[in-house]
């Protein structure tokens, strides 16, 4: 028996808001771990958000890990790559900036009421005069 298939998208847009410390959070996991966690982060807003770039981000940052990690073994004699260096460091400073820019979604105001009740008037509590004369 199959089970027909329903899209993830039900319509409703999904919002990952994440402040200025849990951005720099994931910043520091990707600097900390020399760019070995880098997939880690856009992994968990794939997972949270499930929209297509955000999977799109996460694959490309593990295929990045696929290519760096072997490149980095088979050159580990020597001096090193200057290559691997400068692919390494754009990865960290791309992954980075998205991390803190572009990935997270700003923060909704609070809804307040669109509108308020008008002010009493002060002064006088009642009107003076005749009111239905004039």
């Amino acid at each position: 028996m199959t089970m027909p298939t329903t899209s993830t998208a039900t319509g409703v847009q999904r919002r990952l808001a994440g402040g200025w410390a849990q951005r720099l959070a994931w910043g520091f996991l990707v600097w900390g771990s020399l760019g070995l966690l880098i997939w880690v982060p856009f992994l968990y807003i794939a997972i949270r958000r499930g929209l297509s770039s955000d999977w799109a981000a996460f694959a490309s940052f593990a295929l990045y890990e696929c290519v760096t990690l072997p490149w980095a073994i088979v050159t580990a004699d020597g001096d090193g790559d200057p290559y691997l260096g400068i692919t390494v460091v754009v990865g960290l400073l791309t992954a980075t900036g998205l991390l803190l820019f572009a990935m997270f979604d700003k923060a909704l105001p609070a809804n307040g009421p669109a509108y308020t009740t008008p002010a009493p008037p002060q002064g006088q509590p009642y009107q003076q005069g005749y009111p239905y004369g004039r």
